[in-house]
């Protein structure tokens, strides 16, 4: 089986790791978020892709689902001595290292998914049945608007990351920009393996900077859409607030509602074959379903227990078997 999956970080990580236990013989390509990329200190980071890579390569810190585990911080602590600018996101030693190569390589002309397979490699050890993608090997990046009364107009975009690690998503996000989508083209792979795929999933990853930014490039939502394969995803919500996260700030931005049927609407029924609630959502059942998408109730928490990642794998894996047949 040739599973798709379209993954942001930490919570799309977190259900490919249970993904592969529920299913140890299928063939996983993952098509990353890229639009979460920043250049900092000169180095290109691609925090989503990054986050993949160390889950399924047994290197992410646990508690925190993002960075390196067994990390120290000696680079931070010294270019803050030097007062180098941002301080407010911080890499630690062995991460550094992921970024310093890929940028050696970038900048020596190799392109990003030629790049994220050379990383991989060594945490993944070459191995066939899982592959990372980035979305695009173009330059795309999000960007939020926010009021600022300074700025001509009283507002004005700043970074994501900026937004949400330095501004702790504080200013309202008025609207969210994917710098560059427009222009990107679908890294090499990405559209292939769409079309070869046997089940497509969405993870609970946030469905507008994640997973949205993924179907904003230029021919990847269409794919999906044509793809002869079931498309299931999973609600990122439960019970009104995300599973982790600001989806609910962003949510507001584009005028979706922070609800667990609202999410799947807002993907459409062109979209989706099939969609999990948690069970504290249940009474969204039948809405999603008289919208034509097939939905069912399971428990959606925790992700960070592989056991019951693998449990939602099963079940989102089940739900796309009853649209196949």
């Amino acid at each position: 089986m040739h599973i798709v999956v379209l993954a942001g970080g930490v919570g799309g990580a977190r259900f490919i790791r249970g993904l592969k236990l529920a299913a140890p013989d299928a063939q996983i390509t993952i098509v990353g978020n890229t639009a979460d990329d920043i250049t900092l200190f000169g180095l290109r980071v691609c925090p989503d892709l990054d986050t993949v890579m160390y889950t399924l390569g047994g290197g992410i810190h646990e508690e925190q689902g993002w960075g390196r585990a067994d990390e120290r911080f000696t680079v931070q602590e010294e270019l803050a001595a030097y007062r180098a600018e941002p301080q407010w996101f911080t890499l630690g030693d062995r991460d550094f290292a992921t970024h310093i190569l890929r940028t050696q390589m970038l900048d020596a002309g190799y392109p990003l998914s030629q790049v994220t397979e050379a990383l991989c490699a060594r945490w993944w050890g070459g191995r066939a049945d899982l592959r990372l993608l980035p979305m695009s090997d173009d330059r795309v990046e999000t960007h939020v608007v926010i009021d600022d009364p300074e700025t001509p107009g009283g507002r004005r975009a700043i970074h994501f990351q900026e937004w949400w690690v330095r501004r702790h998503a504080e200013p309202t996000a008025r609207a969210i920009v994917p710098v560059g989508a427009e222009q990107a083209k679908p890294a090499p792979g990405v559209l292939e393996a769409i079309g070869a795929a046997d089940v497509i999933l969405l993870p609970p990853s946030n469905p507008v900077v994640s997973i949205g930014t993924i179907l904003a490039v230029p021919g990847v939502r269409d794919a999906v859409i044509g793809a002869d394969a079931p498309v299931v995803g999973l609600s990122p919500i439960v019970g009104s607030a995300p599973v982790r996260g600001m989806a609910d700030k962003v949510l507001a931005a584009i005028g979706v509602e922070t609800d667990a049927a609202a999410v799947a609407l807002h993907y459409g029924r062109e979209l989706l074959d099939g969609w999990l609630v948690d069970t504290v959502d249940a009474d969204a059942v039948p809405v999603v379903e008289a919208a034509g998408i097939a939905c069912r109730a399971t428990k959606l928490t925790p992700l960070s227990d592989p056991a019951e990642a693998a449990r939602m794998a099963r079940e989102a894996l089940e739900l796309a078997s009853t649209r196949r047949s």
